[in-house]
This record gives structure tokens, sequence and C-alpha cells, in this order.
């Protein structure tokens, strides 16, 4: 493609002498720079770009997209290759991904959704019910990328722009129809979804994360309030009428609005007939349905679901019909098989306060009387320390016997990451809690505990521990399933 093709989205007041230049791909990272290439300086929350311009240039960079006219090491850019200055580089990285991909969500319906819980549970369902519905269906979620029946392994919850638009592109040559994509508050402040087109967009929740990142809960909520700013007035944004923030998201969006609640009769509603440990009975929008999922909290994802499918013009009966034979999200509330048939044991990828609250609360609602229930938790390390000591207070509160253990500690000290969620057990409920740092250990020792239930919650689908910067293999599911061989075996 042609270097001023390419940069024709920009708007720039005073276009760089693009000549007659080539490109043959674009990079945001030094690292990966080939001959041809464009490379646009990113400054990123570890590394800022415009110091690796020089190294990007001597790689082969035929161009440079910048935000200022210096190289790394404070000398001026030269005349060997063009530079195109902009005021934001992220979003100038966003535009010239679109754009060298052809645009691919112009062709897709994509839906986003976002929130603090329930992103990955409402883009599987959805991807599974328009599959089930007959169509071909996209996903981009913590979990997996599925194009098709490809299905490739994911490192963020919302990729970079480039392999956003990769993956789109992808879909749309699998002639996909629909595509699901969450969306995190990091993607949205770091430009990585700008210029999409999203055919509408979700809000599940908002709770405390992330604020390591953000800095402070307002600065959290506009990041999710700037996705449904940009929404389209060809679009919808369906908010959570039952979280009080719902309204906030979509103060200045030009979508169409509507609403999902449990509480009050908005577009789709829904009445919570029966918990089970069997799955929920709901009325939804005046029909009777039973879902195989569990829990309150997933009452709404359901709803959310539902509510997107019927915007998306599918039939309501039909609709209902296939989400009652889904299960949801990998990670989520997984049954891990117990050989002596004794034990409920569960991993669940809940993170946050709130998330541990509405999956220990739904375990409770559902223990017979007497049955006792343990749960192993962590917290990451490098990330919103705030939020340890209320995980930590909410697990003690809730279970019957907490294990504090390691999560992925990443660069922090274990030891500290757990010195602060013990800070938040009450006193009280001290004799409740142990803290054993090896989390393979922390799981034997839940098993061997004896209880009915157990839940081994913060990793879900991951298959890794991340220690002093390195990734060690480790799935809560695989070692959970060991445990209880093992204790089977011994009695």
């Amino acid at each position: 493609m042609q270097l001023r093709e390419l940069i024709s989205p920009l708007s720039l007041s005073s276009p760089a002498e693009a000549g007659d230049v080539r490109v043959s791909g674009i990079a945001f990272d030094s690292r990966r720079v080939q001959a041809g290439f464009l490379f646009v300086a990113v400054r990123g929350t570890q590394v800022d770009g415009h110091d690796y311009i020089q190294r990007a240039v001597d790689a082969g960079a035929v161009a440079v997209v910048a935000e200022q006219a210096v190289y790394g090491d404070g000398s001026h850019a030269d005349d060997r290759v063009p530079l195109i200055l902009v005021e934001d580089s992220a979003i100038a990285l966003a535009l010239l991904a679109d754009t060298w991909y052809g645009s691919p969500s112009k062709d897709l319906q994509l839906v986003g959704v976002t929130g603090t819980n329930g992103k990955t549970t409402v883009t599987t369902l959805l991807h599974d019910l328009f599959t089930a519905l007959g169509y071909r269906a996209g996903l981009l979620s913590t979990v997996e990328v599925r194009i098709g029946k490809e299905v490739r392994s994911a490192t963020h919850t919302t990729p970079d722009a480039l392999a956003i638009q990769s993956a789109l592109a992808d879909m749309r040559d699998a002639r996909t129809d629909y595509v699901f994509m969450e969306v995190s508050s990091h993607a949205v402040h770091q430009q990585r979804t700008y210029g999409l087109h999203f055919a509408g967009g979700v809000f599940t929740n908002l709770s405390h994360d992330h604020l390591d990142y953000h800095g402070s809960f307002a600065e959290y909520i506009r990041a999710k309030k700037t996705f449904f700013d940009r929404l389209p007035k060809t679009g919808f944004a369906l908010i959570n009428a039952d979280d009080k923030r719902g309204s906030v998201m979509v103060q200045n969006t030009d979508a169409k609005i509507y609403r999902y609640s449990l509480r009050t009769m908005v577009d789709f509603h829904a009445r919570l007939l029966a918990n089970t440990p069997q799955g929920l009975q709901l009325d939804v929008n005046g029909t009777e349905v039973f879902f195989k999922m569990l829990g309150r909290y997933n009452a709404y994802n359901l709803l959310a679901a539902y509510g997107v499918a019927v915007l998306l013009g599918q039939e309501e009966q039909e609709v209902l019909v296939a989400l009652s034979a889904l299960r949801g999200a990998e990670g989520r509330l997984e049954h891990v098989a117990d050989p002596s048939g004794r034990v409920t044991a569960l991993v669940d990828y809940a993170h946050t306060p709130d998330a541990l609250r509405n999956v220990l609360e739904t375990l409770r609602a559902l223990l017979p009387e007497g049955h006792r229930l343990t749960c192993v938790i962590g917290a990451g390390g490098n990330r919103d320390r705030a939020k340890r000591p209320e995980m930590a207070r909410v697990t003690a509160e809730l279970a019957d016997q907490t294990i504090l253990t390691t999560d992925n500690p990443r660069s922090e000290s274990p030891e500290t990451i757990l010195d602060e969620m013990e800070a938040g057990v009450p006193a009280k409920l001290v004799h409740r809690v142990l803290r054993i740092t090896d989390r393979r250990q922390a799981i034997r020792t839940a098993v061997r505990m004896g209880h009915e239930v157990i839940l081994v919650a913060g990793k879900g689908h991951e298959t890794y521990q991340e220690i002093g910067g390195e990734r060690f293999p480790f799935d809560d599911r695989i070692e959970l399933a060991n445990a209880l061989k093992e204790f089977a075996r011994a009695n």
C-alpha cells in the first residue's frame, strides 16, 4: 500500500511528503519492524515508542508516525524517512490499522460488551447463541478468539489495535455475520477500539477494579463511558438499569438507548422464579424459561444476551430456546469432577470483591443445611492494591474456610500481597482464614479439609502462573482434579 493512501484518514493539516513510498507492514514495537514497515511511536504505560524510532529506522522502517520530531537519543529527525507528526499516535495507530485491513468492522455486525464483571460470559453466550441460530459468529474475549471453527488463545481482554483489525479482517474473509467483543477500560483509554464501527454496545455493571491503572474510580467510569460516547446514531446502547452507573454511561451517547433489569419493567426484564443447583428459572418478558446457569448474576448475563439478540433482529422465542441450552464461558463456575462423588468442586475467574460476593452468595444459597464451603483465593501482583483487603474480607465473611494464596504475583513479592489481603480480614473471622503461599499446596489443603464445596477463585480459564516476570504452566482445574483424585485414593 502507498504511504499516501495509508495516512489519508489521519486528516493531517500539513501532510508529510509521502512520495511513492510503499509500505509493506505496520508495527508499533520496534522489535517487529521489518524492511518496508511503517513504525508508529506510541506512548505506553511502561515504554515510550519515541525512544525507539532510531532503532525502527535502522531495522528498515520506511516511514515513522510520531507525536514529536525527536528520536530517543535526543537528536532531531533526519531526512532518511518521512516523518508524519500527529497529536495522538495511539489514535493514529488505530486509524492506520483500520485502513491497512480495509475497515473490516464496516462489513460485520460488531457488538462490544463492557463493564467490570460479566463481559466474558455475555460475549461467549452471544457467540454460542448466534452459532446455534445458524449464523457465522466471531468472538474476541478474555478466554479466546474464535473465527468460525478456528480457536486462538487470547492474551488480553481486548487486543491491540493491529491485532483487533487483523482478527476482524480474518472474520470478514471467513464471511462472518456477527462478532461479539469484550471492551476493557484499558482498551478504550489506550484508543485500541478507536475507529471501530459498532452496531451496538452493552454495559453490564461497574464495581471496584483497575484503580492501579486509572488512578481513581471517576477515571475508571470515564473510560467505560467513552465507549458509549463513540457509538454511532445507527447503533444501540443496552444498559443494566439495576446498576446506578448505567444511566451515566449513556449520558452523551448518540446511540438508541435500551435497558434490561431484574427489578423494574424496562425493555428487557426478568423475574427470578427459582435459583437451584441445576440452574435458573426465569420469567423473561412474560415467558418462563429454565436456564442451565447458576446464580442471580448470571440472570443478568442471560438477560443482556437476550436483549442484544432481539435488538439484532432475532425472534424472541427462538432466542430463549437456544439460550436455555447454553452453559456460559470456560472457567466460570466450572465443575471439576470428584471421583468420590462427595465434593462439589468449582473453578471461577472471580477476581474482584463484587465478583467474589456474587459467586459466594450464589453457592451459599444453594448449599444444603450443614454443608461447608472452602474458598481458595489470591490477588494479582502489579495490579489494583486497594481491592486486596476487600477481597479477603468478602471471602472470610461468606466462606466457612478461606485459604489465601498466590494468584499471578508478577514482579511483586507474594508475601507482600498476602499481607495486604490479610489486613482486610475482620478480627472475629481470623480463625476462618489460612495463609498458604504455594497455590498448588493451597488447593491440596482445601481438598483435605473435607468440606462439601470447594471454590478455587481468581484465575478461572488461565493455564499459567506469572511469577517474577515468567509464566509457568498452572491450571486450577488440573490442580484441583489431581488433588481430588489423590484424596479419593487415600480415603
